[in-house]
């Protein structure tokens, strides 16, 4: 490990931390967000680097984490399917032992969330999960971060998620259990979270409904995901008749806090899981929640380097 941070972590699912570690890096990301803001240069990276590795492709995932590296002084290596198949070309295991040789930390956005774990396993640098099939903990922290810049401490809040019981849902059963709040959660029939993929104890952090409706019913924040995530194509038009009544629109805004806050990960299909109404419309903070990923994955990638600062 590098001098002065004796405690090498990884950032491979929500529960990794700790709710006092999150208090300090939301916190982070305000400051970082607003030198940011300031144009006040910031760079206590410099000469570090962070290899991305996407064998899912992205938008968000990649401008996010590569310009925030480079804000904070640091450099990045982007290898994609094509320049390096983990576990094809080589074992994963093998990857990891090179790379993690000549680089300070890695991101990996995969399918199997235990190709990240193998991976991780081996590695000598930090490693941040980028987005798997189970999980998806940077999308969640700059969510939260973005509720709390609009509203406040999302503790005792009841957020509804409306849709697929896919990768964001298990992660936001696994930050309600750590920051306190409660999720409401509507799919339909044979799209169900699996508690036991989010690896919660409590699972009265957690309500299920059948009917979207009932889920946004006194919702402080209303949140969604396509219907279709990467890696499931082939089930598309399946999916699309399963989830015809969960498309998130005005009426079910109304039944949810008359300040509730709608968010979604992105990219978004209007129409299908969000009406244009809800997504452009006054309550809608997804923009906001795009840029914040930088801002929460710059005080992540500070903390794993640097350890706590100050």
């Amino acid at each position: 490990m590098k001098p002065g941070h004796s405690l090498m972590r990884h950032y491979l699912q929500f529960k990794d931390f700790r709710a006092e570690e999150y208090a300090y890096l939301l916190e982070r990301a305000r400051i970082i967000k607003t030198r940011f803001k300031n144009y006040e240069r910031y760079t206590p990276l410099t000469d570090r680097t962070l290899a991305m590795i996407f064998e899912k492709a992205s938008t968000r995932t990649r401008v996010s984490f590569e310009a925030g590296m480079y804000q904070m002084g640091g450099s990045v290596v982007h290898l994609t399917t094509g320049d390096s198949q983990l576990g094809r070309a080589e074992p994963v295991e093998d990857s990891a032992r090179v790379i993690s040789r000549m680089v300070d930390l890695v991101m990996i956005r995969t399918y199997e969330q235990s190709k990240l774990e193998r991976f991780a396993a081996h590695s000598r640098v930090p490693v941040i999960n980028g987005l798997t099939n189970e999980y998806h903990p940077c999308q969640i922290l700059a969510d939260i971060f973005t509720y709390i810049e609009h509203r406040g401490s999302i503790a005792g809040k009841v957020v509804a998620w409306v849709g697929d019981g896919n990768n964001m849902a298990n992660t936001w059963l696994q930050a309600a259990e750590i920051l306190g709040f409660t999720v409401h959660v509507s799919t339909p029939s044979g799209y169900e979270i699996d508690p036991a993929v989010a690896g919660i104890r409590d699972t009265g952090c957690f309500k299920v409904f059948d009917h979207p409706m009932q889920a946004c019913e006194g919702a402080h924040l209303v949140t969604t995901d396509v219907w279709t995530s990467m890696g499931y194509e082939a089930e598309n038009e399946e999916r699309r008749k399963a989830f015809v009544d969960w498309c998130v629109d005005e009426e079910m805004m109304a039944v949810a806090q008359p300040d509730a806050l709608f968010m979604h990960c992105l990219p978004a299909h209007r129409g299908e899981e969000v009406t244009a109404e809800v997504i452009d419309g006054p309550q809608s903070v997804v923009w906001d929640e795009a840029e914040n990923r930088m801002h929460v994955q710059k005080a992540l990638m500070e903390y794993l380097l640097l350890g706590r600062i100050g």
